[in-house]
């Protein structure tokens, strides 16, 4: 997190932070300017829907995404995490499902009902880890 977070956080502290402990601006100043780079930070991951809800829902009517204040763009961001996350959890999980149910399905019908499916089926999700460059 922190590699990924480093330019903006550098940025905030280079507009922000640094001319703050200088006694050069006040700590409302600070934060309004430290406030810019993560906003632009976050919108570039926040889809547009999610946005337009927090937007709502805090009472908010930005003109433009940049306009919306942290209140309306951190819930947005974390919902469109948590969407990106469970999006990418399901294309993970189902494949290896199938391969479950194709599996017991055809220990089933083959009558081998003493030997457990995960069994057979652990070899067919490692080929298949494998080839999908896992």
């Amino acid at each position: 997190s922190l590699f990924i977070m480093a330019p903006t956080l550098s940025a905030m502290n280079h507009v922000g932070l640094q001319p703050y402990l200088a006694g050069k601006i006040s700590a409302t100043q600070a934060y309004d300017r430290a406030q810019v780079p993560l906003k632009d930070w976050m919108l570039k991951q926040t889809g547009s829907s999610e946005l337009a809800m927090t937007t709502s829902a805090a009472g908010q009517h930005p003109v433009t995404a940049t306009q919306a204040s942290l209140q309306a763009i951190i819930p947005a961001f974390l919902l469109s995490q948590l969407k990106s996350a469970f999006i990418i959890g399901f294309v993970i999980f189902v494949p290896f499902l199938i391969i479950d149910l194709i599996v017991a399905a055809t220990l089933m019908s083959m009558g081998i009902v003493i030997l457990p499916p995960t069994l057979v089926s652990l070899p067919f999700k490692l080929l298949l880890f494998v080839l999908v460059d896992g």
